[in-house]
């Protein structure tokens, strides 16, 4: 019997049930321990993930690619839009519906916010979204997730804090939504020019939710179980202008870590530009790297609920 994931789209974190939630997490921990004693799955045997990536990435587009070959499956690919048939005008949803004839998964990154949904609407098998432009990113927000129950041992009763470019940062936007779930602190720390959009933080505080806002970082330090930081998007700029006066907002040093409360575990979903000093990947409690890696793990979980073939 396959479970309440099969066959089920990803597209946002806020519809994912509690239940469905601990399943991926349970699911991603014993593909971990699988990984860790070499075994060789092959639960995907026979079926094939197109990877459609129309916006650079590298750990997501790579980590769903080896989640596919790892879990035994097949792998076909679009990464540059200029070398398919969008360059000719065609729309997504006429592309996806070709590629629905090749594979049995569809992972998708798009810069367009709504992208996902859109190609999920023209489709029967499942669509996984690899990020749709300013929208969500709901892989990186479960394995986020996963990254600080293994961190931090549990959830409930952290203070974290949100740093950087809130407004377009698909990665928060999809990660406090499930944060919202646990019994959580959330300090939102950015430029008043790129604060967390409004009816998210609305949202969250008709949860109950306890949500605070300031341009302090080292404040929020202080405070924080756990700092998330984020990169100010120079694609997401209309203005080149705006993004120089606010590209060095935030930079994280080990001078401010030493200030920060002690244990404070540091994330941030990668690329980073400039916003934490190469002096702090040597800290105990830098676990961005690490954060990165948890994505296999996670999304060979997905990959297999919604094929379900876990």
């Amino acid at each position: 019997m396959g479970s309440s994931l099969q066959g089920r789209d990803i597209l946002r974190t806020d519809t994912l049930r509690d239940e469905e939630l601990r399943l991926i997490l349970s699911t991603a921990e014993r593909f971990e321990e699988w990984l860790k004693a070499g075994s060789h799955l092959e639960n995907m045997r026979g079926r094939v993930m197109a990877s459609l990536f129309f916006e650079p990435s590298t750990r997501t587009r790579l980590s769903f690619e080896a989640a596919m070959h790892r879990l035994g499956g097949g792998v076909i690919t679009v990464d540059d839009p200029m070398t398919s048939s969008a360059a000719k005008g065609e729309s997504l949803a006429d592309a996806i519906r070709v590629v629905e004839g090749y594979a049995d998964v569809i992972a998708i990154r798009h810069p367009r916010e709504g992208s996902a949904a859109e190609a999920a609407a023209a489709v029967s098998i499942p669509v996984i979204n690899g990020g749709d432009g300013t929208g969500q990113h709901p892989t990186q927000a479960l394995l986020d997730i996963y990254t600080l129950k293994k961190e931090k041992g549990a959830i409930d009763g952290l203070t974290v804090a949100l740093v950087g470019d809130l407004k377009n940062g698909r990665t928060v936007h999809s990660l406090v939504y499930l944060l919202a779930r646990f019994d959580v602190r959330l300090i939102f720390v950015s430029p008043t020019q790129l604060m967390m959009p409004a009816d998210i933080t609305d949202n969250l505080l008709a949860r109950g939710i306890e949500v605070s806002v300031t341009e302090d970082l080292a404040g929020a330090m202080r405070e924080s179980d756990v700092v998330y930081m984020t990169r100010i998007q120079k694609e997401r700029f209309e203005d080149p202008t705006e993004y120089q006066r606010l590209k060095g907002a935030y930079v994280l040093d080990m001078a401010m870590v030493e200030q920060a409360k002690s244990g404070i575990t540091i994330l941030h979903p990668l690329p980073r530009v400039n916003e934490i000093e190469e002096e702090v990947d040597g800290y105990a409690g830098a676990a961005y790297f690490r954060q990165a890696h948890n994505g296999l793990p996670v999304r060979m979980a997905l990959l297999a609920l919604v094929l379900g073939r876990e």
